[in-house]
């Protein structure tokens, strides 16, 4: 919808549904509903043919024909009401009948550079639509969870927006276009849902003859209810850069009897638009041209929300079951009742239930409370949902605390409403739970002085600006202390100013928050698409074959080399090169494991390479390509020849060793500070690993301790692994974990320490935990508020490190002269001379101070008349 780039047009108030008037069933024409494909556009049902349709399906409310729509207001309360999940589910069931796969909801944290947060059903499918990755399926739908925050200000205020939403959408990857796009969107609405055909509306870009012909001729939409209009309502893109396309848009007409005539689509009193279809034909790139995609493509997008809110017959979006729930909820614990509250307390309520949809599931997907990036996102959120659990009158848990946090108690709502839209928020909700009581706890100590502090500042500048006879102002700086000492987002500081007439000095704040940036700039390193000429390799080059899980050594062909972004048919000797092969035994870069190291032999004769690249890195792009970065030693390297690709056998096992390690760091995480606990990043290299995770403390020595000795257990009872390759689905019901940042396809690659451990990986691995050989942690820190670290060694790393300790201790026992055990007592008592000494010191430069001081004064002598002052001389 063109809600995920721009904000949702109005959700309107909605009258009761009509009376649905008896009708004469044409069997045949549900018979050819429920069997079509669209492959030839078999199935479309007419507008003519609809007002002769079957009663809707049981759970649906019935549309109405023009005959019945006089008598619209008696529908009986006893109809079942339609739930938001079964909208979902029955959203999913239609296109699935129609041939689509059903694919899961993608990550609220994207793979995407160009975007912080999911804004839109179709970004995880971004790579297929530009052509980047192949597809797997023709067509696909999806219930995508979403995240919108640019109009936060206005939630609560509207009946439309939201921060977090549900994207219903159905997807053509090359396959149906416009017609077969255009005429299940009908049948979904009129059909499915029972909406009435004489209440929907049409909106076409403004020069997509095609789509009008189709909703005019094959719909049978009248002419009068199709609108054209211009790019900023109907012309669709996802981002700064990325597909974009023209788009068509269903509205609900919440009053008919207005008649054509000047009718506005954008008039929010009339109108709701709740589904959009996106023909997507071009690719908007960085300067903002458009280049045609390789193949037609459809990104559909229907709110859940905004359907729920028609079929459920509610006044706005807040009071559909999705999220009144969670209001009721929060006006439990304000002992407030919500039908009956004024405009200014449903409004806080609204912004509670909306934000904590937004909170849960973002901490959910692993972003952490923070002050940058992803992390300053959730922070504001739940910030403002603490000022505002204050204003409603919120104290204590609900459970008898008054001093007891409150969001935890609202959240398990949410969670309870999860299950539906994913499964993995209640195995992840003690960690959030216990994350939302910390921010919280850690917000409230600072909110009342930041509130005294804020309250002190505007009457300043009202004071000011009435002495002065200006507008009261409040300055950056000032806005920037409460943000960066109080922890005060700035939007929360600008929303308590508006309500007190004052504006805020954004230019100043930005200035003080561009020296701080400087200070704190995080790089992002992204793979670019395409190669230095524009020319996208995808086009000419295979998928790679990867055969490292069976050897580390094959024969491939080389399919292309690179030069410094540029292509090239060959590259000679002292040239840094990047080569693309048919098939590889060099593991790329990914799920935390680098890339392997090696060499491409090219053979002369029975012994003698006629060429030589060493390969220092291995990356994956465009997919599934593997890109061998490496120079050449020797000879010439060319495109089409035969190489010899060799694996650096040892720095291989290296890896393997620390990606098992990390895969039993894990689980004796889990079983040592609990279960919720959760990954949040992973270096496996080949001289140490590296593993973040979710935790709210420093981990103790013991807990240190009694990690290292489950470890080392599990290594010393040489159990051995199995890998198996199986259906998502099949390998998350058996309890396999996913690794932090992966996408997986329908088919996952499962590595099970029997008994340990049993996690989705596609890395390298031991056959047997006695290869691991030791493991010892060398490290544990904090990198960002609830993210911990730890860095350790295992394998030949381990014994390199005991083998350095080794020798550290034995330089300090000859010195020191002492046996190894002896050597912190020595030190303590170093320690302690050396304390005792400086103390001396200390007292003898003090005496002699005295003395110096002395000497000076008795030197003293007269200077002219004055009997007050003399001194004498040297």
């Amino acid at each position: 919808m063109e809600g995920l780039a721009v904000p949702f047009p109005h959700l309107l108030p909605l009258p009761p549904f009509p009376k649905l008037a008896t009708v004469t069933a044409v069997a045949a024409i549900s018979t050819s509903t429920s069997t079509s494909t669209g492959g030839g556009g078999g199935g479309f049902i007419s507008l003519k043919q609809q007002q002769l349709q079957l009663r809707p399906r049981r759970g649906s409310p019935p549309y109405c024909t023009a005959s019945s729509s006089s008598s619209s207001h008696s529908q009986s309360e006893e109809e079942e009401r339609v739930s938001g999940d079964s909208i979902r589910e029955r959203f999913l069931n239609f296109y699935a009948s129609r041939g689509h796969k059903v694919l899961p909801s993608a990550s609220l944290v994207p793979d995407d550079p160009t975007v912080l947060l999911t804004i839109a059903g179709m970004l995880q499918f971004k790579p297929i639509f530009l052509g980047n990755v192949p597809r797997q399926v023709p067509r696909a739908t999806t219930s995508q969870r979403c995240i919108r925050t640019n109009d936060v200000n206005n939630v609560g205020n509207t009946s439309r927006h939201h921060t977090f939403f549900e994207m219903l959408g159905n997807f053509s990857f090359g396959d149906y276009f416009k017609k077969q796009a255009i005429q299940w969107a009908w049948d979904l609405s009129t059909v499915e849902f029972g909406l009435p055909p004489q209440r929907l509306w049409i909106s076409v870009y403004q020069d997509d003859d095609e789509s009008f012909q189709l909703w005019s001729q094959q719909v049978g939409v009248p002419v009068e209810r199709i609108k054209r209009l211009g790019e900023d309502d109907n012309f669709w893109t996802s981002g700064v850069t990325g597909p974009c396309g023209p788009c068509s848009e269903i509205y609900y007409d919440f009053h008919p009897e207005r008649g054509y005539i000047d009718a506005d689509l954008g008039d929010d009193t009339r109108f709701i638009e709740f589904y959009n279809l996106v023909f997507m034909q071009y690719n908007k790139k960085d300067d903002g041209s458009l280049e045609p995609l390789k193949q037609m493509n459809i990104d559909t997008g229907l709110g859940l929300e905004r359907l729920a809110r028609i079929l459920q017959k509610v006044p706005n979006n807040y009071e559909t079951d999705l999220i009144l729930p969670i209001i009721e909820k929060a006006s439990q614990l304000a002992n407030v009742s919500y039908g009956i509250s004024d405009d200014q307390t449903k409004r806080y309520l609204k912004i509670v239930g909306d934000h904590m949809r937004a909170i849960v599931f973002l901490i959910s997907d692993g972003v952490v409370p923070s002050n940058v990036g992803r992390g300053y996102v959730v922070r504001r959120l739940i910030r403002r949902v603490v000022r505002t659990g204050r204003l409603l009158g919120i104290k204590g848990d609900g459970r008898g605390d008054l001093e007891g946090a409150f969001l935890p108690t609202i959240a398990e709502k949410v969670v309870e409403l999860s299950t539906h839209i994913d499964a993995d928020v209640k195995n992840r909700a003690p960690r959030i739970l216990e994350e939302l009581k910390r921010e919280e706890f850690r917000f409230v100590q600072t909110l009342e002085r930041g509130e005294k502090l804020l309250d002190e500042k505007l009457a300043d500048a009202i004071s000011s600006a009435e002495r002065n006879g200006s507008v009261p102002c409040l300055a950056g700086e000032d806005v920037f202390i409460l943000y960066d000492t109080y922890g005060f987002p700035m939007e929360i500081t600008k929303e308590v100013a508006e309500e007190r007439g004052v504006c805020i000095d954004m230019n100043g704040f930005d200035i003080e928050m561009e020296k701080q940036r400087r200070q704190s700039q995080a790089a992002h390193n992204t793979v670019k698409l395409a190669i230095g000429s524009g020319t996208n390799i995808a086009d000419n080059v295979p998928d790679t074959e990867f055969i490292g899980h069976e050897s580390l050594y094959c024969k491939a062909i080389v399919a292309s080399l690179v030069v410094n972004g540029d292509p090239a048919v060959q590259v000679s000797e002292g040239s840094n090169v990047e080569v693309l092969l048919n098939k590889t035994p060099f593991y790329a870069e990914s799920g935390g494991q680098i890339g392997d190291h090696g060499f491409l032999y090219i053979s002369e004769g029975e012994n003698q390479p006629k060429a030589v690249v060493e390969i220092i890195d291995v990356q994956k792009s465009f997919g599934n390509i593997f890109v061998h970065k490496g120079r050449v030693q020797k000879g010439v390297v060319e495109v089409g020849k035969q190489v010899e690709a060799t694996v650096d056998v040892k720095l291989r096992q290296r890896a393997k060793v620390h990606h098992t390690a990390t895969h039993l760091l894990q689980a004796a995480l889990k079983k040592v500070i609990g279960q919720e606990t959760s990954q949040a990043g992973s270096l496996v290299a080949f001289d140490r690993l590296r593993f973040d995770f979710n935790f709210h403390r420093p981990l103790l020595d013991s807990e240190l301790a009694e990690i290292e000795v489950l470890i080392n257990g599990w290594i010393e009872n040489a159990i051995l692994l199995q890998t198996k390759v199986m259906p998502l689905a099949d390998a998350k019901r058996a309890g396999a974990i996913a690794m932090f940042g992966e996408k997986y396809g329908e088919e996952v690659r499962v590595v099970e320490v029997p008994g340990v451990s049993m996690e989705l990986c596609g890395g390298t691995h031991v056959s047997n935990t006695s290869e691991i050989r030791g493991f010892k942690v060398i490290s544990e820190q904090g990198i960002a508020s609830g993210v911990r670290r730890i860095e350790a060694v295992a394998g030949e790393a381990f014994i390199e490190y005991v083998n350095a300790r080794d020798s550290y201790l034995k330089q300090l026992c000859s010195t020191l002269k002492v046996k190894p055990e002896e050597v912190t007592a020595r030190i303590e008592n170093l320690l302690e001379e050396l304390r005792v000494a400086r103390n001396e010191n200390s007292a003898v430069r003090a005496k002699a101070a005295v003395y110096k001081a002395s000497v000076i004064a008795n030197r003293a002598f007269l200077v002219g008349n004055s009997k007050q002052y003399s001194a004498k001389p040297y």
